[in-house]
């Protein structure tokens, strides 16, 4: 394996992490803070996501000699935002979060969960997605009229940069949130103190507790947003790069490490899909046999940049949540474009997505159960309707 290590690799491994890590993170403590943690809780959810998906990604990198990227599950933490809190509150949550990593694995070593799964009919999965992005996708906009010397040059950041290279589009707006932190917002008394203790990594196990709301509005919607997001693109992504993998044993790869970092906050790690095309493609490393140490380097970056999790989420604290809130729209901008694209792309099943999208982006909760879910079960019916009304005529 040594001799296959290559700076170029070392190289595309940090750029991996700093991306993933930078251009999602906020997302993370939006989600997690929206279904119930607090500060430290949400600082240690980031910490063990991190450090998860870093030690997945070399495990199954090292073993396997294929350039397997993991991230986050970024549309979960979206789907967490838009959640709320349950009854039992984050403890619940960390209790779906738990059930959700068992199904994943389930989906991986079980074939018909797998084909149940896959047999979701994408424009639903992804209309349920444009709806839980939708309200996410607005903050930029609440940002600006908030505070336009706040907000305006976040927005104008990320559009400037990302119209030359939109892969630095987030990180740029990230960078000018920072700016506006130390520039323009007044620090309270003890803020240095509080971000120098916060350099010392501190995890805070969360007891779960298991709520039958929380699984349905939380666990399976979880689940098939990861799945049907991530996984099953990720495994796509590597496809298109001449790498065939069997994804089942991925699958349960990823439910494994997300078990292991949900008693301490983590939502659910995954297959990566745009830092995948990374790790895989011709410029990590000229020989394809070789990439497969971006992944292992960027494992490694994820676990160092996890350790500063703390740090991190104590210096967004000094903010008017609302910013943060804007570079998390900004990120899911590109990914709710795609989703709604891919939503109302055929004709056939336009209305349900719609009925889907509409329930979903409404918010409104049912018998303690999310939108997300009635959502999908709205859409559902409709897309049977709409086939036996088809069969009939």
């Amino acid at each position: 394996m040594l001799r296959d290590f290559s700076a170029q690799s070392l190289f595309m491994g940090a750029l991996i992490a700093f991306v993933g890590f930078a251009s999602s993170f906020a997302v993370v403590l939006h989600g997690l803070t929206g279904v119930g943690a607090s500060e430290a809780q949400a600082a240690s959810g980031l910490m063990a996501l991190s450090i998860s998906m870093g030690l997945c990604a070399i495990v199954i990198s090292a073993v396997t000699r294929l350039p397997v990227s993991i991230a986050w599950s970024t549309p979960g933490a979206a789907l967490l935002a838009s959640s709320g809190s349950v009854e039992g509150g984050f403890n619940a949550a960390v209790g779906a979060f738990l059930v959700c990593g068992v199904l994943i694995i389930v989906a991986g070593l079980w074939k018909p969960l797998g084909r149940t799964v896959s047999s979701i009919p994408p424009a639903l999965a992804n209309a349920m997605l444009a709806g839980v992005l939708l309200s996410l996708c607005f903050a930029p906009v609440k940002a600006i009229a908030f505070n336009p010397l706040f907000g305006l040059p976040i927005v104008l950041a990320w559009a400037v940069i990302g119209s030359i290279n939109r892969l630095y589009a987030v990180p740029a707006a990230l960078l000018t949130f920072g700016l506006v932190i130390a520039l323009g917002v007044e620090m309270p008394e003890g803020a240095l103190a509080g971000l120098s203790a916060a350099l010392v990594p501190r995890i805070e196990f969360v007891p779960p507790v298991f709520d039958a709301a929380a699984m349905v509005s939380i666990a399976l919607p979880l689940f098939i947003v990861t799945m049907a997001s991530q996984n099953i693109p990720g495994i796509a992504v590597l496809k298109v790069n001449d790498y065939h993998p069997d994804p089942g044993p991925l699958f349960a790869t990823t439910g494994l490490f997300s078990m292991l970092s949900a008693p301490f906050g983590g939502h659910a790690v995954n297959l990566a899909a745009i830092t995948a095309a990374m790790c895989a493609g011709s410029d990590s490393h000229p020989d394809r046999t070789r990439r497969y140490w971006s992944a292992i380097n960027a494992g490694i970056a994820y676990i160092i940049l996890g350790l500063l999790a703390g740090v991190v989420t104590t210096f967004v604290s000094l903010a008017p949540p609302v910013l943060i809130q804007a570079v998390a729209g900004l990120a899911l901008i590109g990914a709710f474009s795609s989703s709604a694209m891919a939503a109302f792309a055929e004709a056939e099943t336009r209305e349900a997505a719609a009925i889907t999208f509409l329930v979903t982006a409404s918010g409104v909760s049912f018998a303690g159960v999310s939108g997300a879910f009635w959502g999908l079960v709205a859409g559902g019916l409709m897309l049977g309707l709409a086939r036996v009304a088809k069969r009939k005529a």
